[in-house]
Formats: structure tokens, C-alpha cells, sequence
């Protein structure tokens, strides 16, 4: 099945392909520790994702049509999870992001050995990630003119 990324679909089969939660959670902190570091400027409210219990931060700028993630988090699980999005998200255009199928997230097999709290901390993530595609796709905003 498609999720709308090749990338994505990639990852979803990886994750799905093993039976052993263990090799998922290995596979999730292996993807935590690839995650480049978040400049200190991206620390901010804005940028933070709501309805986690970690510190969780992502970013999309729009370059050329397309969509580029950055993001950490304060807790490697979720910092894994948030890494899986940015992968599977990253080089997208923002009408691609907005209409994948959250139904991936259970394609993957992790949200039966993840907490309810971070199974809902991923989700949140994801709806974060569509919401700024959004934004980003409605186009820069402009100031009023001043008179």
C-alpha cells in the first residue's frame, strides 16, 4: 500500500516486515540518533508540538516547492517517531503532506508497543507536521501597508 511518499512506504514496510517490538524500538533509536541537531532558534513556541508529555519540536520551510524538516525532542523514543515523519515527510510539496493517510501509523506495528501517551504524542506530531504543510501552502504572509 502507498502512504503518498516512497520513502515513507519504505519505512512503514521496514517497521511492518518485523514481528519483534524489540527490532522496531532498536530501528526507532537508531533513526533518533540520525536526526541532525535543531538550532537553538527553532526552540520556541511556535514550532512546539502540542499534546506530547516530551519536549517536541518541528519545523517545515517550503524551498522550492518543497518541504524540509527539522526537528528533536527531549526523549529518544519520541525523537525516533519524529525522525520517522521527517524522513518519510521531507522533499514533499505541502498538498502531498497534507493528504497522506494517517493510517500508516498503524501500518508500522509500533503504536502496539507504545504507550497511549506516545502513541497519541506520535499522532500529534503528524497532525502538527500536515497543519504547517498547510499554512506553508497558503503562501507567505504579508504585512498590511502602513499609512
Amino acid at each position: 500500500m502507498s502512504y503518498g511518499s516512497p520513502t515513507l512506504d519504505h519505512l512503514v514496510d521496514r517497521l511492518s516486515g518485523t514481528q519483534d517490538p524489540r527490532r522496531r524500538y532498536e530501528f526507532v533509536l537508531w533513526l533518533a540518533r540520525k536526526l541532525p541537531p535543531l538550532p537553538e532558534d527553532f526552540r520556541q513556541d511556535a514550532f512546539k508540538v502540542k499534546g506530547c508529555v516530551s519536549q517536541v519540536y518541528v519545523v517545515g520551510q517550503l524551498a522550492n516547492g518543497t518541504l524540509h524538516w527539522q526537528g528533536d525532542s527531549d526523549a529518544q523514543i519520541t525523537k525516533g517517531l519524529l525522525a520517522l515523519l521527517i524522513q518519510g515527510m521531507d522533499n514533499l510539496t505541502p498538498e502531498q503532506v497534507t493528504a497522506i493517510d494517517p493510517s500508516f501509523l498503524a501500518a508500522t506495528g509500533l503504536q502496539a508497543s507504545l504507550t497511549p501517551s506516545r502513541a497519541n504524542g506520535f499522532l500529534n506530531i503528524f497532525r502538527t507536521m500536515q497543519a504547517q504543510a498547510a499554512r506553508l501552502a497558503a503562501g507567505p504572509l504579508t504585512a498590511e501597508p502602513s499609512s
